[in-house]
């Protein structure tokens, strides 16, 4: 059975093991905020996605992750479409996320009804491609 639920301090510390691209602190922090949702499947830990807000009105996936040996099973999917229906009963109309040009994840949110809207190229990084989705359908 999978069980999608906002993470609370009984997730940190495999949320801690897993999550190497944000600070313990900051991990917190988005704990606290309610913006790190967390994935089981028959109890095990699955994945997570983590999420900030863009202009502070714009939900914004930081990350969505998958581990490794639950991949390409449908996961990611869920996980997205129940922040989607997160975010919509907050009153959001919009959502967005990036994914750097080099890495399989754009095809991804495209199937999952992301349009390309932009991109960002810092120097001595990958192109970074910025995704947006009408939630309203």
């Amino acid at each position: 059975m999978t069980k999608i639920s906002y993470a609370d301090f009984n997730d940190f510390e495999i949320l801690k093991e897993h999550d190497k691209h944000v600070s313990e602190s900051e991990l917190k922090r988005t704990i606290d905020l309610k913006r790190v949702l967390v994935m089981y499947q028959s109890g095990e830990f699955i994945g997570w996605l983590r999420f900030g807000m863009f202009w502070d009105n714009i939900p914004f996936m930081n990350m969505l992750y998958i581990l490794d040996g639950q991949r390409r099973k449908g996961y990611g999917g869920k996980l997205v479409k129940f922040w989607e229906g997160e975010m919509i009963k907050q009153g959001y109309r919009r959502a967005l996320t990036s994914t750097q040009s080099d890495e399989q994840a754009q095809f991804f949110y495209r199937k999952m009804g992301y349009s390309d809207c932009g991109a960002l190229l810092l120097p001595g990084e990958t192109l970074e491609i910025f995704f947006v989705k009408d939630l309203r359908g």
